[in-house]
């Protein structure tokens, strides 16, 4: 399986990685958190990973937990930069602090891909990395998630950023697809970052291997000729060889590449993100 590298930027590096978990830099301040891919064993030893590090995340659950503080005099919250796009971090008990850093690929591709006045929609669009790098050129965004909190956590990072007139869509992803769909509103682009599972506001359970088809399809649906796609999956469930069945069937094998989404570490390690499907309608 092929892999395609996001690289580092001034304001963040990877700076090691294994044993479970990520050393990262967002600016001047350092964290440690899980990762179950990073199943290797790092280049530092642990102790100069907490000499370095300012939190470090200690896991309560499977899904949540808590920041410890090692450096007294750390920021809870600040920013980073990513060329002209700025981005509010803070400290979630989800462990994620605002961005995925691997999605630059992503964005490069974005801001290359679409113009001005051109229609993009960013599905599952948590704290808008994807929103803001095809507000920066002009497109017509709209962004779609289903927590009101993040929503307005990407409208704080398009103000921070000198930008406006993002549309957001404060509801479940799939559904206003399939809601686009039969309003017959298209787009130039489309990003879909969906979570692995997780459960609905109304109890229902999502599972993305039981949802990728269709997800999929409906996309199809509403991309322009011309147009993109771009989806990201983290799910071992869902590895390449079941998407490149789904692209078989709905007939546009020939128009994707499916690549491992991957990013090196300034040690030296490879850190894999899943599984990142580009479709040119």
């Amino acid at each position: 399986m092929s892999q395609i590298y996001t690289e580092h930027w001034p304001d963040y590096a990877l700076l090691d990685a294994g044993n479970g978990e990520k050393l990262e830099r967002w600016g001047e301040q350092i964290t440690i958190r899980p990762d179950r891919n990073a199943y290797f064993k790092p280049v530092w030893s642990k102790e100069v990973w907490l000499e370095k590090a300012d939190f470090i995340f200690q896991e309560e659950t499977h899904t949540k937990g808590r920041w410890e503080k090692l450096n007294p005099e750390a920021k809870e919250n600040w920013n980073i930069s990513y060329g002209a796009l700025e981005y509010g971090l803070e400290l979630t008990k989800f462990k994620h602090i605002g961005l995925f850093p691997e999605q630059r690929t992503n964005w490069d591709f974005i801001q290359s891909n679409i113009e001005e006045d051109d229609r993009f929609l960013n599905l599952f669009g948590y704290t808008g990395g994807a929103s803001l790098a095809a507000r920066s050129v002009g497109a017509e965004v709209y962004h779609c998630d289903a927590v009101r909190q993040i929503n307005a956590w990407a409208k704080s990072n398009m103000e921070t950023s000198g930008l406006s007139d993002i549309r957001w869509v404060l509801d479940d992803a799939l559904k206003f697809a399939q809601r686009e769909l039969k309003r017959g509103n298209r787009y130039k682009g489309v990003i879909m970052d969906p979570p692995a599972f997780g459960i609905g506001a109304k109890k229902e359970r999502w599972k993305i291997e039981q949802k990728f088809h269709e997800l999929l399809e409906i996309a199809l649906e509403i991309t322009d000729p011309g147009g993109f796609i771009i989806m990201n999956t983290y799910s071992p469930k869902l590895p390449a060889s079941k998407i490149k069945t789904a692209l078989t069937e709905l007939g546009v094998l020939d128009q994707s590449t499916v690549e491992t989404l991957a990013m090196k570490t300034t040690t030296g390690k490879v850190l894999e993100y899943g599984e990142l499907t580009r479709i040119n309608r």
